[in-house]
C-alpha cells in the first residue's frame, strides 16, 4: 500500500485529496493544526493524523519521524497547507505578509528538504498545490499570489534536481474551490483560509478538484490546471498577459457587483 503525506489535511481540499487517494488504495498521513477537525480523522481507515504547526521546523521534523516509525516508506508528499489575504495590498500588514509566506512557502520548502531522501528511495512524487495566482496576477491577492509564485518556482526548479533520482515534482493549480465560501474567518491581521473569498469565480467542489489532481498525479503531469477557470487562465496568460489582466480585473468587478459587495479599496 502506497503512502501519501498531506499538509493541510484536515481542510477541504486536503481531506478531499486524502479521500480520493484512499479510494485508490493509498494510506494517508494528514498534517494539520491540533484540534477537533484533525482528531475527527483518526476514525477513518488507512489514516494517520499528525498534529503539527507547519511553521515550526522542529514540529515538522518530529512529524516526519513519527511517519517513518509508522510507515515503511513514503511515495507522495502533498504540500497543500495555505492561507490567503483578501484585500488591497496597501492594507497588508508586514507581520501578516511574513506569516503567509511561512505557511504557504517556507513550510513546504522545509518539509520537502526533510523528505528528499524518503522520496528518492521510492522514486516518489512531490506535489505542490499552487493556484491560478501562482502563474498569473490576481487582484486583491498580492501576497497570496507572491507566495504561490515562489512555491511554483521552488518546485519547478527542484524538478530538475530530482529527475536523476526518478522523483517527479508536480504542480497543481486549482482555480476557486468552494471550501469556505463566504466564511472568511479572518484573523486580526486579515489572513483567511483559502476558499473563503466572496468574489470566487466558477467555484468547484473540493471532491471534483481532487479527482482532477489525482488524474494528473497518476499521469505524472508536470503542471495540472484544475478547473475551467484555471485552464482558461493558463492559456490566456501565456498568449497575452496584458489581455488576461484586463479580463481578470473586469470579471472580478462583475462578480463582486453581482454578489452585492463593494469593489472599491
Amino acid at each position: 500500500m502506497k503512502t501519501a503525506l498531506i499538509t493541510g489535511g484536515a481542510g477541504g481540499l486536503g481531506q478531499a485529496l486524502a479521500a480520493e487517494l484512499r479510494k485508490h488504495g493509498w494510506f494517508t498521513a494528514l498534517i494539520d493544526l491540533p484540534g477537533p477537525a484533525l482528531e475527527a480523522l483518526s476514525s477513518l481507515p488507512n489514516t494517520l493524523p499528525l498534529a503539527c504547526d507547519v511553521t515550526d521546523p522542529n514540529a515538522l521534523a518530529n512529524a516526519c519521524r513519527v511517519l517513518r516509525a509508522e510507515r515503511p516508506s513514503l511515495d507522495l508528499a502533498v504540500y497543500n497547507a495555505g492561507l490567503t489575504h483578501i484585500g488591497p495590498a496597501g492594507s497588508l500588514q508586514p507581520e501578516a505578509h511574513r506569516h503567509l509566506f511561512e505557511v504557504n512557502y517556507f513550510s513546504a520548502v522545509h518539509l520537502a528538504q526533510h523528505l528528499i531522501l524518503d522520496l528518492r528511495q521510492t522514486r516518489g512524487v512531490h506535489l505542490a498545490i499552487s493556484s491560478v495566482a501562482g502563474f498569473a496576477p490576481l487582484t486583491h491577492r498580492a501576497a497570496y499570489a507572491a507566495s504561490k509564485h515562489a512555491l511554483e518556482g521552488f518546485f519547478k526548479s527542484l524538478r530538475s534536481e530530482e529527475a536523476p533520482y526518478g522523483v517527479a515534482c508536480l504542480v497543481a493549480a486549482p482555480s476557486f474551490i468552494a471550501t469556505n465560501s463566504g466564511n472568511s474567518q479572518k484573523t486580526a491581521n486579515g489572513l483567511a483560509r483559502p476558499g473563503s473569498a466572496k468574489d470566487g469565480l466558477d467555484e468547484m467542489p473540493a471532491a471534483v478538484a481532487a479527482r482532477t489532481i489525482f488524474q494528473g498525479l497518476s499521469a505524472k503531469t508536470p503542471f495540472i490546471p484544475v478547473g475551467r477557470v484555471a485552464r482558461f487562465a493558463h492559456i490566456a496568460n501565456r498568449l497575452s498577459p496584458a489581455l488576461y489582466q484586463r479580463l481578470m480585473e473586469r470579471r472580478f468587478q462583475v462578480s463582486m457587483t453581482e454578489k452585492g459587495y463593494e469593489t472599491s479599496s
